[in-house]
């Protein structure tokens, strides 16, 4: 026997999003009768979920693996874990909330009724999890009668497939070498900035939270100005899902200080292919052009990071200013000095394979959906979380 069983459920999303309460409905199918010693395939269907895709985001396609608990009471008792695909279709904001099925197996030591009834589950969207427990008593949905003469000391038993973990990160400290500032008199046109360790604030879909990331600063004369590249050094994030073409997109402003001010855009690429699910996602180097607007010795700094992935942005702002790079500039018409240099670098054209650098690593990173909702994971580097208050 199986039927539909309704309960109201807490469910608590990742730091920054409100508890969200609501109603899990289920569906348990497993054999109706079996004998003691074997081992029976239980299913757990959802009906609806506790909550709709909150107004923050879009979930792609395969993005969504729900894992949980379902009770064996009666003949004999148990936990048996329960564990789900990550298959669904792509999910509106604001649209139902699609869960695969969850299946999971139970060997029968005892001869009787054994009742199965759905419990705590969670769901894991790209990376990070929203746990949902009852706030009831729930009702069992399925009953399986056991036959056979089997032991009469019930002794529980739950088995299943693998039930997923949180997906973490973590980022490896730096290690690189700083290039010396180059001298004038052999009038060099390539430039080596230093690599600095930029701690972050930024403000996600999720809240406020720290990170700290290596950036580097390289510039080639070009005429009287400069063509800057930027790039993130060793951050390193796999994919928890599959990321569509077309999504991810990072920009920065480059401080100028010293003898001129202002500030340079520069940018990356749009995500030419899709990114599947344990692949790294590779940014390409952050472009755009140095005009200066003085002369003398001009400092190039990591500034405002924006990241824009999925359809949300992320706004990081350096909490201090740490010099990269050096350079002796001449003023140019229309340069820097206190407005912004010129428009950088690159269009929403182009790949993310190949930048044209391969001696540093490559910036590895990702949207990450907490629950049903993004948070970028710096979509350049790992994110700490930092405690929220109101």
């Amino acid at each position: 026997m199986a039927a539909e069983v309704s309960y109201t459920t807490h469910c608590v999303p990742p730091a920054g999003i409100p508890p969200v309460d609501g109603t899990t409905k289920v569906q348990i199918t497993a054999p109706a009768t079996a004998k003691v010693g074997d081992t029976v395939d239980v299913v757990w269907k959802f009906t609806q979920a506790a909550s709709k895709n909150p107004d923050i985001i879009d979930l792609p396609a395969n993005s969504v693996q729900p894992s949980g608990t379902l009770k064996a009471s009666g003949a004999q008792s148990g936990d048996v874990p329960m564990t789900g695909p990550r298959e669904n279709p792509a999910i509106p904001k604001g649209g139902a909330m699609v869960l695969a099925d969850m299946k999971g197996t139970l060997k029968l030591t005892a001869a009787g009724e054994v009742k199965l009834t759905p419990d705590a589950y969670v769901v894991n969207a790209m990376g990070t999890n929203t746990n949902c427990t009852p706030t009831q008593a729930v009702s069992p949905s399925a009953t399986i009668t056991v036959t056979g003469g089997g032991s009469n000391s019930p002794s529980p038993s739950g088995s299943s497939s693998n039930s997923p973990s949180p997906s973490g990160s973590s980022s490896p400290p730096p290690s690189s070498s700083p290039s010396p500032s180059p001298s004038v008199s052999d009038e060099p046109t390539d430039f080596t900035g230093k690599v600095v360790e930029i701690p972050y604030t930024c403000q996600s879909p999720l809240g406020e939270k720290k990170a700290t990331s290596p950036v580097q600063i390289n510039a080639k004369k070009n005429g009287g100005s400069y063509d800057l590249s930027v790039q993130f050094k060793k951050s390193v994030m796999n994919s928890p899902a599959d990321i569509p073409a077309g999504s991810v997109k990072p920009s920065m402003e480059v401080k100028i200080g010293g003898a001129d001010k202002g500030t340079v855009h520069v940018e990356g690429p749009l995500n030419s292919g899709a990114i599947k699910t344990g692949d790294p996602i590779q940014i390409p180097d952050l472009k755009g052009t140095y005009k200066p607007g003085a002369t003398g010795e001009s400092t190039l700094s990591p500034g405002v990071l924006l990241i824009e992935a999925l359809g949300t942005k992320t706004k990081c702002t350096p909490d201090k200013s740490l010099v990269s790079l050096t350079l002796k500039t001449d003023k140019q018409e229309g340069g820097a000095s206190g407005g912004t240099s010129t428009s950088g670098g690159s269009s929403t054209t182009g790949g993310l394979a190949n930048t044209g650098s391969e001696d540093h690593g490559a910036l590895k990173a990702l949207g990450l959906v907490a629950g049903t909702a993004v948070l970028l994971g710096g979509a350049v580097f790992t994110f700490l979380p930092k405690r929220k208050t109101r």
